[in-house]
């Protein structure tokens, strides 16, 4: 069945209303199977861990089930290397606290000029906590990917952390997280790689990979504000945990301090049921790829509907940076070239010449399209291209639930905005 973006939008219950929801970098609407599952958790099992009763039962056996299928979403190789959290910031300021047990005095950090400031600022902490180095790795600030000399020249100075992106928050780009987890590996470090942003356009694969850790956050993908970190079980294990005396010291639990959001968690596997029933309905055609690299079950289903998802985000790519380059005096910061949409999200950022992105983001907001302007966190990517005092950029961000006509319609108000 060829991609029906109506029959997705039915699963959207937000949409249905007089708005266009271009704001999705920071957060997507909820996905109806999501909703689901926290209202059946609330009503039916909602209860602490480990009681002797028929509620806590099966809130044990719910949480369970969301360790395991995020373990297949990332293809994580069992549900102990799934630690569930609030938000990706709090889980990479949690684990580097961990992590920098093991650092020393004159140790070295890396970390890049692309990534949002949650994988910068707590290896920043760390460093000033330890007396350790931040090695800072720069991007092309033509197309807005990473260079990969500066990221070579780093390595060279044997960093015990490696700290990436999968992809820009601001700027879209896709970077090539095996290639870089590959050549961080080599020089020994530790790699850490934050796939928020990737998270909600295309499938991920640990395994292959073979990265140490890799976090993202369901609200980027159709959930609840909640958070996932994938660790390879071996590291998880053999890191001290900052947690109580009587907390568990098994995986996952070790690292789950407190009492979760288990409605939260409970949303995070209706958001990869959803993700599971895109490949059902749509992603056909890429069975065959998917099972010749060895995936079946719902680890197939999640593959072939992240693949559906992809190629029709591509189409959004494209008209999207089309519009954007088509209304006067724009400028897009990132890969614009229409043969390398592979390499970025539809996630596009432009400045206006002459104009302040706040006052055009709430000039196209009061038509009802909501986008975002600032530094959206990316503070070093502004810094970078000298734009923080100028007010940053304005951000868009469709999904696969937007469509064509949307993106017009952005078109329109963006040309109004601009007079």
């Amino acid at each position: 069945m060829s991609f029906d973006v109506q029959r997705i939008r039915q699963q959207f219950p937000a949409l249905d209303r007089p708005a266009i929801f271009l704001d999705n970098p920071a957060g997507t609407q909820i996905a109806k199977p999501s909703l689901d599952r926290i209202n059946r958790y609330l009503l039916e099992n909602n209860a602490n861990h480990e009681g002797q009763f028929e509620t806590s039962r099966k809130s044990d056996e719910t949480l369970h089930e969301a360790h395991a299928a995020m373990a297949d979403f990332l293809n994580a190789s069992r549900p102990e290397e799934i630690i569930f959290g609030n938000n990706m910031t709090t889980l990479t300021l949690h684990i580097s606290r961990s992590l920098a047990r093991g650092l020393q005095a004159g140790d070295n950090i890396l970390v890049t000029r692309m990534d949002h400031d949650a994988n910068i600022s707590p290896w920043m902490l760390i460093a000033e906590d330890k007396g350790c180095n931040l090695l800072w790795v720069d991007f092309d600030v033509e197309d807005g990917t990473l260079d990969l000399d500066s990221f070579a020249q780093a390595l060279e100075k044997k960093p015990k952390i490696a700290a990436f992106g999968y992809a820009s928050n601001l700027l879209g780009t896709v970077n090539p997280a095996k290639t870089l987890t590959k050549m961080a590996k080599e020089a020994g470090a530790l790699t850490y790689v934050d796939a928020v942003q990737y998270a909600p356009h295309g499938p991920i694969d640990v395994q292959d990979l073979d990265c140490d850790f890799l976090v993202c956050s369901s609200y980027k993908f159709f959930g609840p504000h909640a958070a996932a970190l994938y660790g390879k079980f071996d590291l998880l294990n053999e890191l001290k945990a900052y947690k109580v005396r009587p907390a568990s010291n098994e995986l996952p639990s070790k690292f789950e301090t407190g009492t979760q959001n288990h409605e939260g968690i409970a949303g995070v596997l209706g958001a990869l049921e959803y993700f599971e029933w895109l490949g059902k309905q749509f992603g056909a055609e890429y069975a065959p790829l998917w099972e010749r690299a060895g995936f079946s079950g719902r680890k197939l289903e999640l593959k072939k509907g992240m693949s559906a998802m992809h190629a029709y985000e591509m189409e959004l790519s494209r008209k999207l940076i089309e519009i954007v380059e088509a209304t006067k005096g724009t400028r897009i910061y990132g890969i614009v070239d229409s043969s390398r949409l592979d390499e970025r999200v539809p996630t596009v950022s432009f400045t206006v010449k002459g104009k302040d992105p706040e006052r055009l983001a709430k000039a196209i907001g009061d038509e009802h399209i909501y986008v975002w302007n600032g530094h959206n966190y990316a503070l070093a990517i502004v810094e970078r291209l000298g734009l923080l005092e100028a007010g940053g950029m304005v951000r868009v961000g469709p999904v696969h639930y937007n469509t064509l006509a949307e993106l017009e319609k952005f078109g329109e108000a963006l040309e109004r905005a601009t007079r």
